[in-house]
């Protein structure tokens, strides 16, 4: 093995632990890239080709017309796979066609390397590979139609790196510090697999999923065409990543379809408009609908999903908490009705679940509140979770990137466990039943606040959780103490922990009413979801309605 070990940077910061591969069209500068990262690391660095030509004794280009590229592409992974065993970490700079290969790719990710795609323009690779008529392509070529076409054949493989880095026309010394800032903060992606009866998926979670969404979408699913369905608000702040992403991927995006924010377009009329603009973009049955957004436009894309050409398939793209803890995960697509919130729907698992937490930075302090509703219930079925809820929630609320992650994976897990149990809420007592914790209080204040936004789904569910736990207290079933603590937890999150709280007042009969017509009520007879203790729920249809009624009293609200 040859090293170039370059002079040490004057102030060498904390290097990567790992080996650093990168991967790029000709001209890219991987190498010149390579060898200042190299010194500002202290690490050595390789190049590919040269560790070729050298264990090879002849030229590349004297390797492709003796062997041919096939044998070409085997020497070349191998002699990567050897650079990177090094014990020692490597910057290594690859061929223009390495990664392109898949076993190669394999092996890269294997190594536990962290790949980077420096990604260019086309004007900017056409200057840099002037006069390059050593290398094979290039000879007797048009070099833009030789780039033009393997940018097209490569770049979804690229797309599959770890980190991708553009590289506009800008000073080394920046680039340098751009590379080694997105080496510095890359984290990969944590993975929850889900295992169905027929089939399963996986939740990744992580930042900066959306720009590889392309490549996460394409290794899983056969399609290359998608349609994105997003909403006003989300759109303009995460579907520019999201489509640069799917291009990246060598996905095409035949359709974007916009509906307007909050609970009010999970409704007959923009689920019409959704299927009509599917339909409109040549809808076959390898078509991909994309959800990004929040609850609403995942129950509502994946609806449309579930009954165009009787299921396509789909991919979540969570943009909010809520979303990324719960509404994601588990197959409950939907709409709402007059008469209650998801009265019609159908179960339809996505094929791939993107949580970026990058997105989380961009909600509106409310709608990060509204989310952690969720994870506090998710706590209270888990136990242990319910406890570093009470400890780390406040950090989570500060944004605070590795506590949001927790509280996602963690509910992820919980989440998923619950539904390769019991994937069509078909289990008699609880199994995925117990996941309502608190939801039939919360559905029908939403409904009788007419789903307007005025009190979003998780400010309802809180309100649920703090009326689960004084009602499992109230028949004996767990500790007095324990409404006053849930309760304050969720004040301290921010969230409204009473209907008293409220702007408005509730009629007793009328929740009472809702709470009835529940699509988890059984024969007009409500169900709860009632505690023990953190970590122990169970389902509950035998309450009497004189209880319910003395709590909702009790909380302000009118006969």
């Amino acid at each position: 093995m040859s090293r170039n070990l370059a002079p040490r940077a004057p102030q060498a910061e904390t290097p990567p632990a790992r080996s650093v591969v990168l991967v790029g069209m000709p001209g890219a500068g991987k190498s010149t890239l390579g060898k200042r990262l190299a010194a500002r690391w202290g690490r050595p660095f390789l190049d590919a080709d040269t560790e070729i030509e050298q264990a090879a004794g002849i030229p590349i280009t004297e390797i492709f017309a003796r062997y041919g590229e096939p044998h070409f592409r085997e020497g070349e992974r191998r002699v990567i796979a050897r650079l990177l065993a090094s014990p020692e970490p490597i910057v290594l700079a690859t061929g223009g066609g390495a990664f392109h290969d898949p076993e190669t790719r394999r092996a890269v990710r294997e190594s536990g390397a962290v790949s980077v795609w420096l990604k260019c323009r086309l004007s900017t690779l056409l200057r840099r590979v002037a006069g390059r008529d050593h290398r094979p392509m290039f000879r007797d070529a048009d070099p833009r139609a030789v780039l033009e076409r393997l940018m097209a054949e490569r770049h979804p493989s690229y797309a599959e790196a770890d980190v991708i880095l553009s590289c506009a026309d800008e000073n080394l010394d920046t680039t340098t510090r751009r590379a080694a800032d997105a080496v510095a903060a890359f984290r990969p992606a944590a993975r929850q697999r889900v295992e169905l009866a027929r089939g399963a998926y996986d939740i990744l979670i992580g930042e900066g999923l959306l720009a590889r969404a392309g490549a996460e979408i394409a290794s899983r699913i056969e399609g290359r065409r998608a349609v994105v369905v997003s909403d006003a608000a989300v759109a303009p702040l995460h579907l520019p990543t999201l489509r640069q992403g799917l291009a990246d991927g060598g996905i095409t995006l035949a359709a974007e379809v916009l509906v307007p924010p909050g609970e009010a377009s999970k409704s007959l009329a923009e689920y019409g408009r959704v299927v009509d603009r599917i339909l409109a973009a040549r809808a076959d049955r390898r078509l991909i609908v994309i959800a990004l957004g929040g609850g609403v436009v995942g129950d509502l894309a994946g609806f449309a999903a579930a009954t165009v050409l009787r299921g396509l398939p789909f991919v979540q793209c969570p943009t909010t908490l809520l979303a990324q803890v719960d509404s994601s995960v588990g197959g409950k697509t939907g709409i709402n009705a007059a008469q209650g919130k998801n009265l019609v729907g159908a179960f339809h698992q996505p094929r791939l679940v993107l949580a970026d937490t990058a997105t989380l930075r961009t909600l509106p302090p409310r709608e990060l509140r509204a989310g952690w509703a969720e994870v506090a219930k998710h706590g209270l079925l888990q136990g242990p979770l319910w406890d570093w809820c009470e400890a780390e929630g406040t950090h989570a609320m500060a944004g605070d990137a590795d506590a949001l992650t927790h509280a996602v994976l963690e509910s992820c897990r919980l989440k998923a466990g619950v539904v390769m149990e019991d994937e069509f809420e078909t289990a008699p007592e609880g199994g995925r039943a117990l996941l309502n914790l608190g939801h039939t209080f919360g559905h029908a204040l939403e409904a009788e606040c007419g789903y307007s936004g005025a009190l979003l789904h998780g400010e309802a569910v809180a309100i649920g959780l703090g009326l689960a736990a004084e009602l499992s207290a109230r028949l004996g079933l767990c500790s007095q103490e324990l409404p006053g603590r849930v309760r304050e937890h969720l004040r301290e999150m921010g969230l409204p922990a009473r209907i008293a709280e409220l702007p408005r007042g509730f009629s007793t009969d009328a929740l009472v009413a809702r709470m009835r017509a529940d699509k988890k009520a059984r024969d007009g007879a409500m169900r709860f979801v009632l505690l023990r203790r953190p970590g122990e729920a169970f389902t509950e249809s035998g309450v009497e309605e004189g209880a319910v009624r003395a709590l909702l009293a009790d909380e302000g609200c009118a006969a």
